[in-house]
């Protein structure tokens, strides 16, 4: 391409080039270099549609930083995504919102005012600001301070995604935010705390992802019943109400104690995943009795009991368990787990004629070598069982040390692994 008078390349490439090179671009700093690349890039700025302001910009300086994200958002036209990690204020959020009110789909903020030097009401004022950005579709929080209902917000037709990320929440707060976002598809709350007991009422809502900070005793009722994918951590209590369609659900808690779950049936289910140190024995089993067509379990709850004291899992029929989940493909057996199935009578109704005709891996983890001669019979029996058998993985790394009883053991299931190559001993 020729080059005459002070016309330079990117002078005189096509508009459409310079479009494409100018939208992939996103970083607040890159986009300030291009705009001193040539007088062409510079008045194509007003056609950037993401802008992305990292923390350092303005070197954390709440007048620069807020100085230098004005300049650049309101020059552009139609800003579709604005990501702001650096400190600014409130009224010239508001300003940049107003200005990209009928374009702007994506809103990420970082707020910082969870400290104990902020003051909720700046929270408060800024999440109003976001009221005013009605096309919005997907909106993540970081550091808000959710203790009171932002008064501005009505209802956002179009968002379908929430996060909010490390807030302090109250109940009556974000039942009323989630009221003004009642068509989400996607909610998403971690490192939140402040949350005693809530309603999730969303009927378009297909995947949720909860975590809550403090003591674990929480209490979530949900009503959602195109909900396909639930992952819960720091609940006591979870229920949901009437039909839904849930495929993937896991729970945890590690700071408190899981004392109910009702999730009525799981004819959908395919992966279950039950986490945690003291769950009732009775929310473990109505959870396992519902999840007969479930493909993957992993079950990771170190105790059960229904008091104070932890006590371990009561005896599993090891024949009665897995006829219950014929279709289950994949399954991770914390210790308790695994010592309940060890027990004396859980293999008194296993026949020669007897499959688990899906299992296909196994991950087991044996913490005490205590029984060994029963849990040895276990692992036999599920290889021995299971036709489609393809890989096991013994864990005996956080086995409790026994000396002579562990050496024993490690003995037997390392004759064990010699036999069958598809095992492995971690």
């Amino acid at each position: 391409m020729e080059n005459t008078n002070d016309t330079g390349l990117l002078e005189v490439l096509p508009e459409a080039i310079s479009q494409h090179i100018l939208s992939s671009v996103s970083n607040a700093r890159d986009i300030a270099v291009c705009s001193c690349v040539c007088k062409k890039w510079k008045e194509s700025m007003c056609q950037v549609r993401r802008l992305y302001f990292a923390r350092n910009v303005g070197d954390e300086r709440e007048h620069q930083s807020d100085h230098i994200v004005t300049r650049m958002v309101l020059a552009t036209n139609a800003l579709e995504e604005l990501v702001i990690y650096c400190p600014f204020f409130t009224g010239s959020l508001l300003a940049w919102l107003l200005h990209s009110k009928n374009s702007l789909t994506v809103l990420e903020l970082r707020v910082d005012d969870t400290g104990e030097k902020r003051s909720a009401n700046s929270s408060m004022c800024k999440l109003d600001c976001i009221s005013s950005s009605l096309q919005l579709q997907i909106l993540r929080l970081w550091g808000v301070s959710l203790t009171q209902a932002p008064p501005g917000w009505r209802c956002f037709k179009n968002l379908h995604t929430l996060e909010i990320v490390g807030a302090r929440i109250r109940d009556n707060a974000l039942s009323a935010v989630l009221l003004a976002c009642r068509f989400l598809k996607e909610l998403t709350l971690l490192s939140c705390d402040g949350v005693d007991s809530f309603s999730v009422d969303l009927m378009y809502l297909e995947k949720c992802r909860l975590d809550f900070s403090g003591l674990g005793d929480s209490s979530i009722y949900f009503v959602a019943p195109m909900l396909e994918e639930l992952e819960i951590q720091g609940a006591a209590c979870l229920v949901i109400k009437g039909k839904h369609s849930l495929r993937q659900l896991a729970i945890g808690n590690i700071s408190g104690k899981v004392n109910k779950v009702d999730v009525g049936k799981l004819p959908e289910l395919k992966s279950l995943s039950l986490r945690g140190v003291h769950w009732r024995w009775n929310a473990i089993q109505s959870i396992l009795e519902c999840a007969t067509e479930v493909k993957e379990i992993v079950m990771r709850v170190e105790f059960c009991g229904d008091g104070e004291k932890l006590e371990p899992f009561p005896e599993i029929d090891f024949v009665k368990f897995f006829s219950t989940h014929g279709r289950l493909e994949s399954f991770d057996s914390q210790g308790a787990m695994f010592a309940a199935l060890s027990q004396r009578n859980s293999l008194k109704m296993l026949s020669s004629t007897f499959e688990i005709p899906c299992l296909r891996e196994a991950y087991i983890t044996v913490r005490s070598p205590f029984n060994s001669d029963q849990k040895l019979s276990v692992l036999e029996s599920i290889v021995r069982c299971s036709p489609l058998l393809c890989k096991l993985v013994i864990r005996i790394s956080q086995m409790k040390n026994c000396e002579a009883a562990a050496d024993e053991f490690f003995l037997k299931i390392n004759v064990l692994k010699c036999t069958y190559s598809f095992i492995d001993i971690e």
